[in-house]
């Protein structure tokens, strides 16, 4: 792909990912483009289709997630890069975004192979980290990854489910819940 031509899709998702984090999944491709400082035919060009511009959003948007966690780690020992990661992804933009991409039929962006790839292996890297700080002594054994991925997914993609002052402000109850997994305040879950 040419360097203009990477740039344009780049600009393309990056707006798109704003505009439907702001306004939803039928925001008027007009105002994509015109976000991205791109002609609308630039846009179909590379996106066909509603379907083809949310499904590389959401495949975007699951690297950003691998980045994100990756920079945590970077940064801490294994419980502080979770803690971290878990804020981070709480930040209204992002759960506005993941609101809007949760909303969507499971084919659209969730069904297709390089989201599920890139998803597995954002899964893996948290698992990384979990099993890290368990063996650190930091989090408690009786919970795991997939109890984060279960938090995470409530509270940022579904905060119609939540009562209103929790979906408010999901980042907050979600440290919350990180307090409950430290090993330090562990309690039998038996």
């Amino acid at each position: 792909m040419r360097a203009d031509a990477r740039r344009n899709l780049t600009k393309i998702v990056a707006a798109a990912a704003e505009a439907i984090a702001e306004r939803g999944v039928n925001v008027p491709m007009e105002v994509i483009a015109r976000r991205a400082g791109v002609g609308v035919g630039t846009l179909y060009r590379r996106f066909p289709d509603r379907n083809a511009l949310i499904a590389a959003i959401g495949e975007h948007y699951v690297h950003t997630m691998t980045e994100a966690l990756d920079d945590a780690a970077a940064e801490s020992d294994a419980w502080s890069a979770i803690r971290s990661f878990v804020s981070w992804a709480a930040e209204p933009g992002r759960t506005a975004l993941s609101t809007a991409l949760a909303e969507l039929p499971d084919e659209v962006v969730v069904g297709r192979a390089e989201f599920a790839r890139a998803r597995q292996e954002w899964v893996e890297r948290l698992d990384r980290l979990v099993r890290q700080a368990q063996a650190d002594g930091s989090m408690r054994e009786d919970v795991g990854t997939d109890d984060l991925v279960h938090l995470l997914n409530v509270f940022t993609c579904h905060p119609d489910r939540l009562p209103a002052p929790v979906a408010a402000d999901p980042g907050r109850y979600l440290r919350l819940m990180l307090d409950g997994m430290s090993a330090e305040v562990a309690t039998s879950l038996t």
